[in-house]
């Protein structure tokens, strides 16, 4: 029988290019280390199987510094918002290297007099900060006013252009609107005219997805009549009024992309007419609508990101702001992935 030898204190010095004395004062707690100096030595005691399992995570509780991360979303009865604020709660919680405790506020409109008074308040509570928000001075001038007093604010699902903000976190929404037209190109049936609608021109992140479609289907579908957006503020009530509206303005629709929220209206609209088998329709994020649309035939395919990605990289953001004592810049934007009956 083989025996295996047991993971000294000179085994963790040596993977972490310390001394013994290092080794023992960060693992016993006899004095004070810097704090790269003794997540290097967490991490090698790990790394090594150094046998102090419970002296290993009562260390790395007392070592992470504790802080507030504060997440602004958008109404709260939303499937999506709810799905993200979960992921955001799951990700928070399970991060090692903070000890950091999820706030959360809802805002039931798109005032950005509203958003920026909430953005002010909940920024004055945390240490970082991550919002959903539209495109508007106000909401700027409070991003910028968290920043000041030395908050990171990441945006999330859609950019705004505050020059305090520490990063954007979600979909490069060029790229997916360009996706979009590319396959709209592909798809729709030859002759008829292609529909485009918009949740709001307030969220920057439709109007990229917008622009990104436009610009693809002047390149792939030079001849395509591309009717002008309608806008219906991102309600699905008013989504479902405005698929009506483009359906009864066209007989000849080929085609609806649609950036934004409110799928399930669109897709009541499309039912309805009895012609969703003759158009096609291209929307974005994964919810219980989109799926359903999906698996009726109503939708062909569906554009969207991971929230559970998203809410690891924003919360990973802020724990190294809160860590090093800046705003730590985003990784590159995220991929996302083209749905279709056949991968759901």
């Amino acid at each position: 029988m083989v025996r295996h030898r047991r993971t000294t204190l000179e085994d963790v010095a040596r993977a972490a290019g310390v001394g013994v004395a290092t080794v023992d004062r960060v693992l016993n707690a006899r004095a004070r280390v810097a704090p790269e100096t003794a997540a290097q030595v967490m991490a090698a005691a790990e790394a090594t199987g150094y046998h102090g399992k419970a002296i290993l995570k009562r260390r790395i509780a007392e070592l992470a510094p504790a802080c507030r991360f504060g997440f602004l979303l958008q109404k709260e009865g939303k499937w999506v918002y709810q799905r993200l604020a979960e992921q955001l709660r799951n990700a928070t919680l399970a991060r090692k290297d903070v000890r950091a405790d999820p706030l959360f506020s809802f805002v039931g409109s798109l005032s950005a007099d509203r958003l920026a008074e909430e953005i002010t308040r909940l920024g004055s509570e945390v240490d970082a900060l991550a919002i959903v928000s539209v495109e508007h001075p106000a909401v700027n001038a409070a991003v910028d006013e968290c920043a000041s007093r030395g908050v990171a604010v990441y945006a999330l699902l859609s950019p705004i252009s505050a020059k305090g903000l520490a990063g954007y976190i979600g979909m490069d929404g060029l790229q997916a609107g360009r996706t979009a037209g590319w396959a709209m190109s592909r798809l729709a049936r030859p002759g008829g005219d292609i529909g485009v609608l918009v949740g709001s021109q307030r969220y920057l992140g439709q109007l990229a997805n917008e622009r990104g479609f436009r610009d693809a289907m002047s390149r792939y579908a030079p001849d395509r009549v591309l009717r002008e957006s309608l806008i219906y503020l991102d309600d699905e009530a008013v989504a479902l009024e405005a698929a009506q509206e483009l359906l009864a303005r066209s007989g000849d629709l080929a085609g609806i992309y649609h950036s934004g929220g409110g799928v399930g209206g669109v897709a009541q609209a499309l039912e309805a007419s009895g012609r969703a088998g003759e158009i096609t329709y291209i929307c974005h994020s994964r919810s219980p609508e989109s799926e359903a649309a999906l698996r009726s035939g109503v939708a062909d395919i569906v554009i969207s990101g991971s929230f559970s990605q998203m809410a690891q990289n924003v919360t990973a953001c802020m724990a190294q702001s809160v860590s090093v004592g800046r705003p730590v810049p985003p990784p590159k934007p995220e991929r996302f992935e083209l749905l279709t009956t056949e991968n759901l």
